[in-house]
């Protein structure tokens, strides 16, 4: 077996170096050099300036097509300044009155608007990129792309940049202008890779410029092509200034139950940002604050096991692109909710720095923070170091190390010493695989030291987890294979770890066709998968096996799906199901199935619906789920969702139900001013939570927030008041 795997690992390396080595092509455009009084930016391009310089309209179709004319003719143009890069495009649309624009919020989803979208490949090395996308109404959606195994797109980066559109009998038109100091560029390189994407929603039609067959697209800098003549750029002295200044109060119940406790402050903070070459950037982070930071979305656990939240706060969210661990393959040693974070609670940062960049094929991710003492907990150092070596066109190895360092940790009981974790992933891939095919290779290891002085005997083995996966992302075949063992004790100090003591075995197929010639039907598509997770001595404990009948996308976008699951579950101690000891499920193996159809609405009506309904055998009885999420946008800007989610589960031990309601709206005036309201509440923590928020964007990069958050908890049938907090803040960022 050993010999078979060698033998295969190499002909995937020597398949990949060749194919790596061949070179493909590009579409070129050439950016043109203008004097910045000559522009007014107003979305129109109708200056003299832009009918001098030739544009691109070579743009081919991904869907529904591929490789067809697109049904609408779009004109893009390049120019800039020693300040600015310029982008001028004349999206033209023979129906402009079904043009969909129906959001202006930064960030938001553009899966319901006509959209156009662009990446810039500043280095030209096909592995990274930042991406932009605007609708018809200047809605600006920005983040950094990453070559990897999926989609590797963090929307959480805020680059300082502003769009002007304008909506005529023609269809839409955009002038854009992003400052070249909100970028990271070698200034000695004159080419950059681009690419650019269209949306026509109405159509759901997918036009590209490069790369349009459905195994490419924009998601993959490789496949972008060149913008050539970005000669004397500059990012000036690559110094930025981000202050801010924040008030507010607070009222949170006794830990007794009687009375509350009041608080009131004024505060602030200041970050400073420096290149300190064309390609690294330094952050020192002074008195953080995270007032202004959206909610989790509150979820029912009925599980044996944790929940991973998104992160959300900025600071922790640059360079995350770069900090990503073997992604696909279900391992984390590093998480950064663990700093600053205590179940759930915000934890004061006293001071943080970060290093974030590249050092020639060298891509460097460092950050050191400092959080204050609590009383609910010490003071506490996080180092986090990563370095990734890319080689080839789309290869990379790479090594991750974090330290958690605890004040006073050694007089606890029983103590706690450094926690030290070290991670290595290696990927191989290609996107010339048989000449135009994906295929993807990746392996990781990741070991850490003793939590705490009482646990010094576990030997190295359980302490880490290690794995590969084999992928092949195409279409209309896609499959991939993954393997992964987690040792009994793997509890990375800095990371997540949803279970632990397992060896997991994954195998998936998946063909989905196009229908080119349907006049109904979009896409279908089959898919079954198999996973096989087992004890580290290979008794059976969890055994899933998926399978998708048919899955239906209509070319009106409406979506249909049935999916059937066989799951095996071995339980080696008594579940607390709830929590509070009412129902306990006792050691047992347990086999069911589970029956889910889900049904949702093209995006871009008004009132979109969906609906999810699972009939499944759970533990020793059933359980039966719907989730329904309505959504209804009755005006450009303003988006009122409700979701419900509602399971009643029947078991030998007794029986119960579970509710879950979120109800979010949001009132955007313009892509500059927001305001939204999240409500939650479940019935297992019988809690009502409440967070509205309001944003004002003075310029990009400088804004006023108020927030006003308050929570409720179910008393004997009424509801109480468990905390409250207003806080009004306000940022401002400089740069030089």
């Amino acid at each position: 077996m050993k010999s078979f795997l060698s033998v295969f690992f190499l002909m995937i390396f020597s398949v990949s170096i060749y194919s790596q080595t061949q070179e493909i092509k590009k579409k070129t455009l050439e950016a043109v050099k203008i004097n910045s009084e000559d522009i007014n930016l107003d979305g129109k391009l109708d200056e003299l300036l832009w009918a001098d310089i030739t544009g691109i309209d070579d743009f081919l179709m991904q869907e529904p097509i591929e490789g067809g004319e697109p049904t609408e003719n779009t004109i893009i143009k390049i120019a800039y300044d020693e300040k600015y890069l310029y982008i001028g495009a004349i999206l033209y649309d023979s129906e402009p009155d079904g043009i969909k624009a129906y959001k202006m919020r930064k960030d938001a989803p553009l899966n319901t608007d006509d959209r156009f979208m662009w990446i810039l490949d500043t280095y030209l090395d096909g592995r990274n990129a930042y991406f932009f996308e605007i609708n018809p109404r200047g809605l600006m959606g920005d983040g950094l792309l990453t070559i990897g195994q999926g989609r590797t797109l963090n929307k959480d980066w805020d680059g300082i940049w502003r769009p002007w559109t304008y909506i005529g009998d023609f269809g839409w038109s955009t002038e854009i202008r992003i400052p070249f100091h909100t970028l990271n560029f070698d200034p000695k390189i004159s080419t950059w890779g681009i690419n650019f994407q269209r949306t026509v929603r109405r159509k759901n039609e997918e036009i590209l410029w490069s790369g349009h067959k459905r195994n490419q697209g924009l998601y993959r800098p490789q496949d972008a092509g060149i913008v050539t003549g970005l000669n004397n750029i500059s990012q000036g002295l690559g110094l930025e200034v981000v202050g801010y200044g924040k008030v507010e109060g607070s009222k949170i119940e006794n830990y007794s139950g009687e009375g509350y406790i009041k608080d009131a402050n004024i505060d602030g903070g200041l970050d400073v940002n420096y290149n300190i070459t064309s390609g690294l950037k330094a952050s020192l982070t002074l008195n953080t604050d995270f007032a202004e930071t959206e909610v989790d979305e509150r979820q029912i656990n009925l599980t044996r096991f944790p929940i991973r939240f998104p992160e959300k706060r900025d600071f922790f969210l640059e360079g995350a692109n770069i900090l990503r661990f073997a992604s696909s393959s279900g391992v984390y040693p590093y998480f950064s909710r663990k700093i600053g974070l205590q179940s759930g609670n915000p934890v004061p940062i006293l001071f943080g720095g970060r290093i974030i960049g590249k050092i020639g094929n060298i891509e460097v991710a460092a950050k050191q923070v400092k959080t204050r003492e609590t009383g609910f907990g010490n003071s506490e150092d996080f180092s986090v170091l990563r370095l990734k070596q890319n080689f080839l066109k789309e290869s990379s190895i790479g090594v991750l190390y974090t330290r958690r360092h605890t004040n006073k940790g050694k007089e606890f009981i029983p103590p706690l010493q450094d926690r030290n974790t070290l991670g290595v992933d290696l990927s191989l891939n290609t996107s010339t695989f048989l000449k135009n095919k994906n295929l993807q290779f990746q392996a990781f290891a990741v070991v850490h030291n003793p939590n705490s002085l009482d646990e010094i005997n576990n030997n190295i083995w359980d302490r880490s987890a290690r794995g590969l996966r084999f992928n092949f992302p195409n279409d209309p075949w896609s499959g991939s294979l993954s393997y992964r063992e987690f040792g009994v004790s793997y509890d990375p100090a800095v990371g997540f770890s949803r279970r632990n003591s397992f060896r997991r075995v994954e195998p998936r197929i998946r063909f989905s066709p196009i229908l080119e010639n349907s006049s109904l039907i979009r896409e279908l598509q089959w898919e079954v998968s198999f996973e096989n997770l087992m004890s580290l001595q290979w008794k059976k404990l969890t055994q899933n096996i998926r399978l998708t009948p048919l899955s239906i996308r209509f070319e009106s976008g409406d979506e249909i799906s049935y999916q059937i699951i066989r799951n095996f579950e071995s339980l080696e101690y008594n579940f607390d199901i709830l929590g509070d000891k009412s129902i306990i499920i006792p050691i047992g193996n347990y086999t069911n199935w589970l029956h889910q159809i889900e049904l949702e609405t093209a995006n871009y009506r008004k009132i979109v619906y969906e609906i999810e309904l699972n009939t499944e055998g759970f533990w020793s009885g059933n359980r039966t789920e719907y989730q329904n999420n309505l959504t209804f946008r009755p005006y450009p800007g303003i988006n009122l969702n409700l979701g419900y989610i509602h399971s009643r589960i029947n078991l030998e031990e007794g029986n119960f139900k579970t509710n879950l309601i979120r109800f979010l709206s949001d009132f955007d005036l313009s892509p500059f001013i927001s305001f939204s309201s999240n409500i939650q509440y479940d019935d297992i923590s019988k809690e009502i939570g409440m967070n509205n928020r309001f944003k004002y964007t003075i310029t990009p990069g400088s804004d006023i927030y108020f927030v006003y958050n308050h929570n409720w908890i179910d008393d004997a049938g009424k509801f109480k008041t468990t905390s409250m907090m207003g806080a009004s803040k306000i940022t401002y960022t400089h740069r030089f």
